[in-house]
């Protein structure tokens, strides 16, 4: 399986059980295209989180097929996972900081991952922390931030690299409507860039707030697609370079 042509993630008939447990997802089969925004909605318990972890390669589904970037992930060798896992921006429920080191140093975390000079990356770090309303805080460690602020830290050490996909799992859950907000217009604006955005939320308000987003909606494991475009890809105007 290669993936369909133009496509950037591809499943079919993905299926996730855990042990002996019955399956968590059933018979999952949908189309990512690049540029496009998500949202991935279901009641809690549907699977949102699992699909996720299948999304961002922290799990190998049970059945089926997916491709990934033009190659099928369940069959690569696992030294060439993080290869992949560094062209995927991940936004976690539990923000999973690094608790030894500051806001400054969690957000630049992925620039010296990929080899970055400590020169050029402090420009885009100390950018990134103003835009979500943290550089006062950016010599602060996870312990001394409230939850909200450790989500923006999560969130803006997940856009920092420019990733070609972004997953983000209940994102504005731990901020106030103003930052939800603002924190969906940072997406919107890397997406406008070339990203792929998935964002899981049980928020349906969210949903009004990005007009050419489309929905994925999880029931018991399996997946509708509302907005009938997760077999094809979307019309959608070229973002201006």
């Amino acid at each position: 399986m290669t993936g369909a042509p133009d496509s950037i993630v591809q499943f079919a008939n993905v299926g996730l059980r855990y042990g002996t447990d019955r399956e968590v997802l059933s018979d999952v089969s949908f189309t990512l295209y690049p540029g496009s925004f998500y949202f991935l909605t279901g009641a809690s318990g549907a699977g949102k989180t699992s699909m996720l972890k299948l999304l961002y390669l922290a799990q190998r589904p049970s059945r089926g097929m997916i491709s990934m970037f033009g190659s099928d992930v369940i069959t690569l060798p696992r030294a060439d996972l993080p290869m992949y896992r560094r062209r995927i921006g991940v936004v976690f429920q539990d923000f999973r900081l690094v608790p030894h080191l500051n806001t400054f140093d969690n957000v630049a975390l992925p620039l010296r991952v990929s080899g970055m000079s400590e020169e050029k990356l402090q420009k885009p770090v100390s950018d990134m922390l103003e835009w979500v309303g943290l550089g006062h805080r950016s010599e602060a460690r996870p312990e001394t931030l409230s939850g909200g602020e450790q989500q923006r830290v999560a969130i803006a050490r997940a856009v920092i690299g420019r990733p070609d996909i972004l997953v983000a799992d209940e994102p504005t859950g731990n901020v106030d409507p103003e930052m939800a907000v603002k924190l969906l217009r940072l997406f919107e604006a890397l997406n406008r860039l070339g990203t792929t955005v998935v964002v899981a939320t049980h928020d349906v308000h969210l949903l009004r707030k990005v007009p050419d987003s489309l929905i994925m909606r999880l029931d018991k494991g399996r997946l509708s697609d509302p907005t009938g475009a997760l077999k094809y890809p979307p019309k959608r105007e070229k973002a201006p370079q």
